[in-house]
């Protein structure tokens, strides 16, 4: 079912062993589902599935439908006291709520998933799971690696699944370009799933293998047939090279104090110098340099405001400036004042004369 800019990661420690994406300005981790592990170990929870690399659940054979990340259900009695926080997966993750319900929250939006709901993540979209806990419900889930590990790439369905070209295509737009994550299953989905259930209560993943595989088919044909009868609404920038600047650039603010280039940036995104440099000014009206100053200089407002008992210098260095002289003159440039005066004004306290910590490295745009 989880992000940092390079060269530091995120969530590492967590996971040691998942699928990584690289997005540009950021290395995503598929998710361990440590806490349904946890859950499992107290008694709180049962968990019936099929898993490799860090899923839980009876380990996958290797060659045994390699695609497939996770499969099975969970019961949960009872309230819980965990939840799966914000996290991605690597592959196309659909959910069917056979009972119970809680809070799913996609991105910008939330839902209460209710008995009857299904959920379609595209690969490496952002979303929780209870808010913040889940409760008694009953959860089938399954995780299909389609390959994707960096934006833009094609996907790459199994061989094993026997949907006709055409429909693969329309398949692979609908969900790639999908922008409403929940739905309400109709009857075969929710047979399919079952199915499925029925299969990994076996605890003998070999021995279902065809079954299993049948079982999926059924489902993705179905939800074709769901998502083309219901006009699921789309939208194409979803996958664009436009899209990719974006969501780089929105995640720019989380990194500052990396010591970003304008040709590490345009790389992230896959881009040359100059055609970056161009998007970057259709999204922002500024040139990269411009926009990272910006982020840099709202970030040591932020610090200056909140944070009285950090000097100067190191506001400077947390936000990427690789010195305070170069800090103050950028921070004068771009709001008319001094760093320090602008904490006088508003904290109204004189900055301290803190030293910057032994052994911190000056990081700045080069």
């Amino acid at each position: 079912m989880p992000s940092a800019a390079p060269p530091r990661t995120r969530n590492s420690s967590a996971v040691r062993h998942g699928a990584v994406f690289l997005s540009p300005g950021a290395t995503y981790h598929a998710d361990s589902c440590e806490p349904v592990r946890q859950a499992v170990a107290r008694g709180e929870l049962q968990l019936h599935g099929f898993g490799r690399r860090s899923y839980p659940g009876i380990p996958l054979p290797p060659k045994m439908l390699p695609e497939v990340s996770s499969v099975g259900f969970w019961d949960a009695v009872g309230t819980q006291n965990w939840g799966l926080d914000w996290h991605r997966n690597e592959g196309i993750e659909l959910t069917y709520m056979a009972r119970g319900k809680f809070d799913f929250l996609v991105e910008d939006e939330a839902f209460v998933l209710q008995s009857g709901d299904l959920t379609v993540a595209r690969p490496w979209q952002r979303h929780r799971v209870g808010n913040p806990n889940i409760a008694a419900c009953r959860l089938y889930f399954l995780i299909l690696d389609v390959g994707l590990r960096r934006p833009n790439q094609p996907w790459h369905w199994p061989s094993w699944l026997i949907l006709s070209p055409h429909d693969i295509r329309r398949l692979t737009t609908l969900l790639s370009h999908n922008e409403q994550p929940v739905w309400h299953a109709n009857q075969e989905i929710r047979r399919c799933f079952e199915k499925i259930g029925e299969l990994v209560d076996t605890a003998r993943p070999l021995s279902v293998q065809t079954q299993m595989q049948l079982y999926i088919n059924e489902l993705f044909l179905a939800l074709l047939q769901l998502l083309q009868k219901k006009n699921a609404p789309l939208d194409a920038r979803l996958t664009s090279t436009r899209r990719s600047v974006e969501m780089f650039l929105s995640g720019l603010p989380e990194h500052l104090e990396d010591p970003w280039t304008l040709e590490e940036m345009a790389r992230q995104c896959g881009l040359g110098r100059s055609r970056f440099t161009e998007y970057c000014r259709q999204i922002t009206n500024l040139t990269p340099s411009e926009y990272l100053a910006q982020c840099r200089v709202e970030a040591a407002k932020r610090l200056l405001r909140t944070d009285p008992q950090t000097s100067i210098t190191d506001v400077a260095l947390n936000c990427g400036f690789q010195s305070s002289q170069y800090f103050a003159t950028v921070f004068h440039r771009k709001t008319g004042t001094s760093p320090r005066d602008y904490r006088l004004k508003v904290a109204g306290s004189p900055a301290p004369g803190k030293q910057c910590p032994p052994g911190t490295k000056q990081q700045g745009v080069k």
